[in-house]
């Protein structure tokens, strides 16, 4: 028997489920990034057992940053899909984006070591499908 690798198409992709929010101020979008990491992420995380889109977006940017989103004004952007960063090849995300008003101020919190607000020029700084929303972003001519 050989061991050989198997066609593209059968191959079988992982797909982790994370939801984002976006914000923008000043024509940049506010990232994180977490402790010990190098990349800067869109805040957001993934789905526990049972959780709505919703209720993972709040709980997640609550954790992070100390802010309550308004369920009332949340609002579905898109959904984007790219390679995971810092996984193996053939595990993606799907990181559905969302847009919302929310309360307090934004703070570091949890496993987030810094809060930063980027422009399209900060692309190289960020996760794959942050990437892409970035490029998305740009071409709407949201962000710098």
């Amino acid at each position: 028997m050989y061991d050989l690798p198997l066609p593209t198409y059968l191959r079988i992709m992982t797909l982790i489920d994370k939801m984002a929010w976006i914000e923008i101020q000043d024509r940049k979008i506010l990232s994180t990034r977490s402790k010990g990491k190098d990349t800067y992420y869109i805040p957001g995380g993934k789905r526990e057992a049972g959780e709505t889109d919703h209720q993972t977006l709040i709980r997640e940017v609550e954790e992070e940053l100390t802010v309550q989103l308004h369920p009332e004004t949340l609002e579905f952007v898109r959904v984007f899909q790219a390679q995971a960063h810092g996984h193996a090849a053939g595990i993606e995300v799907k990181m559905q984006c969302y847009k919302g008003r929310y309360s307090g101020t934004i703070t570091a919190n949890s496993e987030i070591e810094k809060v930063i607000w980027l422009t399209y020029h900060d692309r190289d700084k960020v996760s794959p499908v942050d990437k892409l929303i970035f490029d998305w972003l740009k071409q709407q001519d949201l962000i710098d």
